[in-house]
């Protein structure tokens, strides 16, 4: 039973996937409505992947910043959650931080908060050793390196592609 378990796919997973495809189509209020209904059957309280993923890709339905950053808030806290907690799940949540800590950068530089923009983009470029070697990895420093830009940190010209990252 237990290895069946392990290779059970997740439907909660699926179901957020299939609601990220819907969003990407451009069904933003249909997604938003989704997830929020699947928000409601997770509860606060449940599996702390499942917020965190669920919360990270609901933050971007959001037609107010302020909104957005309550989502990608709720994101990181229940990422926290995960940490250290010895579960594959610690695992896959790890490798959310670059990505969770860039967006709430994002989401503060749109709301006029530049030092806690500046904060999280630290905290994005810190984590993002965790990324693997692939196009969501180079995206994702590619969206560090852009930030930065618009900060005015003086990133351009000193990123390297991640391959060459020790």
């Amino acid at each position: 039973m237990d290895r069946q378990e392990q290779t059970a796919p997740d439907t909660v997973l699926t179901r957020i996937g299939q609601l990220v495809m819907l969003h990407h189509a451009g069904d933003r209020e249909e997604a938003r409505h989704r997830f929020l209904d699947l928000w409601a059957q997770i509860g606060e309280h449940g599996d702390p992947l499942h917020r965190c993923t669920l919360a990270h890709y609901l933050a971007d339905t959001q037609d107010d910043p302020g909104d957005e950053l309550a989502w990608d808030l709720r994101a990181l806290t229940a990422a926290e959650e995960t940490d250290g907690d010895g579960l594959p799940s610690g695992a896959a949540v790890r490798a959310f931080y670059p990505s969770l800590h860039l967006n709430l950068a994002d989401d503060y530089l749109r709301l006029g908060r530049h030092d806690a923009a500046r904060a999280h983009l630290h905290r994005a470029r810190g984590t993002a050793a965790a990324l693997a070697d692939d196009s969501y990895g180079d995206g994702v420093w590619a969206a560090i390196e852009r930030l930065e830009s618009r900060l005015g940190e003086g990133g351009g010209g000193t990123w390297t592609p991640p391959r060459q990252r020790p």
